[in-house]
């Protein structure tokens, strides 16, 4: 299976999926929806139903779920579970299964690293039928049920936490007091539901499976080698020791801001930093990566962390004097750093 969705994934851009943990790629679900015989005889009465259901992706691929669905209306006699209306219990039957989940979208496009707006998925489950009728008078109110539906996801949000879905399905009860298996239309439910899915955090920080290149992996793992056959032979340098504060002030002249990991997004305690230089004072401004990327990218970061700051300070009636990015600056304090110098 693992193999199958690597390569869906991705062949040619070299991608592969980080594994996730026992937990990860959760998620819950409540569902509302209406049913009515598949015979279509007569479409009312329609039975109303509510579901709950717990489950998780193994794959972007390939997932599993527990429902438990409860109905609450009365069918015809020729409808599914056979309901005369006579009863006066709440819940008229219930359906408890187990569904397999695919994502025809990943499966059929490949998976980006994040889902899309629209997905198509399938839900083929197999589980137990009951009927609550007077007194528990039918012995016949047990069966083997399966259902064969299609899932329409509308996944909502930047972080794509939320998914609203429209659901169609089939329910058909295959056999009934042990009688012969069969998928008889004359015993099964056309099913319209509308669901709300929340997926849980996973310990990857996301709602989702994360994707790593490979090629680029490959990349900077030849640069890093590349880097240490140069210094072979060399005298060893004393490299000064990372600052791994988050924010730092130098001197009254000199401001330091530290990034996250390959992102030149302002942190709030950055800006803080930056909100104490005064306004028309004149600034040179200069932005590092930590040496871990190929070259190339690590300028180009640098370069957007400076731009950053100077767009900030700028609208702060800053000055700039200059701005830019060094990459890597061995011998210095370069761990995603930002450095703000008063202009002579």
């Amino acid at each position: 299976m693992f193999a199958l969705v690597s390569a869906v994934v991705g062949v040619k851009a070299q991608t592969t999926i980080e594994e996730g943990k026992l937990f990860d790629n959760m998620h819950i679900t409540i569902q509302g929806g209406v049913s009515t015989p598949l015979k279509l005889s007569s479409v009312f009465p329609i039975n109303p139903s509510a579901t709950i259901a717990v489950g998780k992706w193994f794959t972007p691929v390939f997932g599993a779920e527990v429902e438990g669905t409860a109905w609450f209306g009365s069918v015809d006699s020729d409808g599914h579970w056979d309901w005369d209306g006579t009863a006066h219990n709440f819940v008229r039957g219930s359906y408890v299964g187990v569904n397999g989940l695919t994502n025809l979208t990943n499966l059929l496009c490949g998976y980006n690293g994040k889902p899309r707006t629209f997905e198509v998925g399938t839900q083929i489950g197999l589980g137990w039928c009951h009927r609550y009728t007077p007194n528990n008078a039918d012995k016949n109110r047990n069966g083997v049920g399966v259902k064969t539906g299609l899932d329409l996801a509308f996944n909502l949000g930047s972080k794509k936490a939320h998914t609203l879905s429209i659901r169609p399905a089939v329910l058909w009860e295959i056999a009934n007091h042990w009688n012969k298996v069969q998928f008889n239309r004359n015993k099964a439910q056309l099913y319209l539901g509308v669901a709300y899915t929340y997926h849980f955090k996973n310990s990857n920080g996301t709602h989702y499976f994360k994707t790593y290149d490979i090629g680029e992996l490959n990349a900077r793992i030849n640069y890093l080698k590349g880097r240490l056959d140069e210094c072979e032979g060399r005298e060893p340098k004393v490299v000064e020791r990372v600052v791994e504060k988050t924010v730092n002030v130098v001197t009254d002249r000199t401001w330091v801001v530290q990034f996250a990991k390959n992102s030149y997004e302002l942190t709030d305690e950055a800006k803080k930093v930056l909100d104490a230089i005064k306004a028309n004072e004149v600034v040179d401004i200069v932005g590092t990566a930590s040496p871990e990327g190929e070259m190339e990218h690590n300028k180009r970061l640098s370069e957007q962390r400076a731009a950053n700051v100077a767009d900030y300070l700028s609208k702060r009636g800053v000055k700039i004097n200059s701005w830019g990015g060094k990459g890597v600056m061995i011998g210095e304090s370069t761990n995603r750093l930002a450095i703000v110098t008063v202009s002579e």
